[in-house]
């Protein structure tokens, strides 16, 4: 292959990619690959050329993405008081998927079929988990919470940014904060019953398969 031929190659990749990530923020990671070629200004063929599958397309826009994602969350981690922390970085995660749909479906989807972003997103998880047992520990946030109703949190943030964004782009953040406040130790009446860690997998497997990555 000529110069000139791997230079027309990288720069098909990178127009698709870049539009990729454009349009996975308009209409989540389900968006239709071949809006994807068409609004790059390449054939179908070129697209499935560079990248055979979706979960291929993903990984190459969202690897360095949810690189970041992890670091925020060691950083949220290095905050001395627990309960900013844990909100402040639950604020963080919620402002990210008001701007972006396809972050709203990577932070909640099971991704078996990307498996570097599952992974990272694994970690990221991790680290959440540990700022919600701190937490708990620190006596600030209610002890009954467990790290799966974290995930339904973002789950029903994703869907409110979805239904509202356009009409009224700051709903998430005023429902949020009345979802903090609820969830202070000082706040809770009675414990809340548990949803299950096996049905919340369920859900993110089915979010997945929505996606095409499942």
């Amino acid at each position: 292959m000529g110069v000139g031929l791997r230079a027309d190659a990288e720069r098909n990749r990178r127009q698709l990619m870049d539009t990729a990530r454009v349009v996975f923020a308009e209409r989540g990671l389900d968006a239709p690959l071949d809006e994807i070629a068409r609004r790059a200004g390449v054939g179908n063929a070129t697209l499935y050329r560079r990248f055979p599958t979706r979960g291929e397309l993903v990984t190459a826009v969202f690897r360095d993405a949810l690189r970041e994602l992890v670091a925020a969350t060691e950083r949220a981690l290095q905050v001395a008081d627990p309960w900013h922390a844990f909100a402040g970085h639950v604020t963080f995660l919620c402002r990210l998927q008001a701007e972006d749909r396809a972050f709203a479906d990577l932070l909640t989807a099971s991704l078996s079929g990307v498996p570097e972003l599952e992974r990272l997103r694994g970690q990221a998880l991790a680290g959440l988990a540990e700022l919600v047992d701190r937490a708990k520990a620190s006596g600030n946030l209610r002890a009954d919470l467990q790290h799966e109703d974290v995930v339904l949190m973002l789950m029903a943030n994703a869907g409110l940014a979805e239904r509202t964004g356009r009409l009224v782009p700051a709903a998430w953040r005023r429902q949020l904060s009345f979802l903090l406040d609820g969830l202070r130790a000082s706040s809770a009446t009675r414990p809340a019953p548990s949803v299950g860690s096996d049905a919340v997998q369920q859900v993110m497997q089915s979010i997945a398969k929505r996606g095409g990555l499942g």
